[in-house]
């Protein structure tokens, strides 16, 4: 999990071609000294870390199932809220762990085991960030390894930030796609901020694979 792309949409301006009369190196100077347009943005990624060593755990671990839940400094002022119990995780995002547990991605967890990578990446846009990437690793109780223990399939998920609710806006299956990564900033870019919690549908972008296959099942 995970890492500007040019803007969707956004048209080059040629100078035309009939400037014949200009020499060669002048009329491809024109050309890179166009003008950006006003209404252009500029996206970015940043990362930061929910290693256990970067974060701080709150409380002990639950007695019967030894559930955890850690806060992590996120950018501009948020902080990312983990919560595990029974082999399974919880991620969401708020100015303060108490916002974060009232966000709809603190409710939002994956029925097979699953656990999330420890990297996070944060999509802004003129430096003000609006989503976040993360990597999810998916147990398929179907595919054992040697030792019996089921084989983890990555999947990337994308979460949009505040203003307005945090939740879950669109799946990447990491196996699936060899491209999940820029699959996944494309999917932030043009759909988190719009996107409308409780009402619109989690997005599969690109091909589907048996991680997005078993998160679907939720």
């Amino acid at each position: 999990m995970a890492e500007g792309l040019p803007q969707q949409g956004q048209q080059m301006n040629f100078v035309p071609y009939s400037q014949a009369g200009l020499p060669a190196l002048a009329l491809l100077g024109a050309m890179f000294a166009l003008p950006v347009p006003a209404d252009a943005q500029t996206f970015s990624s940043s990362y930061t870390s929910t290693a256990p060593k970067d974060c701080r755990r709150i409380g002990k671990p639950g007695a019967e199932d030894g559930s955890t839940t850690q806060v992590c400094p996120g950018k501009s002022g948020l902080v990312v809220l983990i919560s595990e119990g029974d082999l399974h995780e919880t991620v969401s995002v708020g100015r303060t762990r108490e916002a974060a547990a009232r966000e709809p991605a603190a409710e939002t967890w994956f029925g097979p085991f699953n656990s999330t990578a420890h990297t996070v990446e944060w999509r802004a846009v003129e430096g003000k960030p609006f989503a976040i990437i993360q990597r999810w690793l998916i147990a398929d109780i179907d595919d054992e390894d040697k030792t019996g223990k089921p084989v983890s399939k990555p999947m990337l998920a994308v979460t949009r930030l505040p203003p307005g609710p945090v939740c879950h806006v669109a799946y990447i299956d990491g196996q699936a796609n060899r491209d999940a990564n820029e699959l996944a900033r494309q999917a932030a870019d043009e759909f988190a901020r719009d996107f409308k919690c409780g009402k619109d549908e989690v997005k599969v972008i690109g091909e589907r694979g048996r991680a997005v296959d078993m998160a679907a099942r939720q």
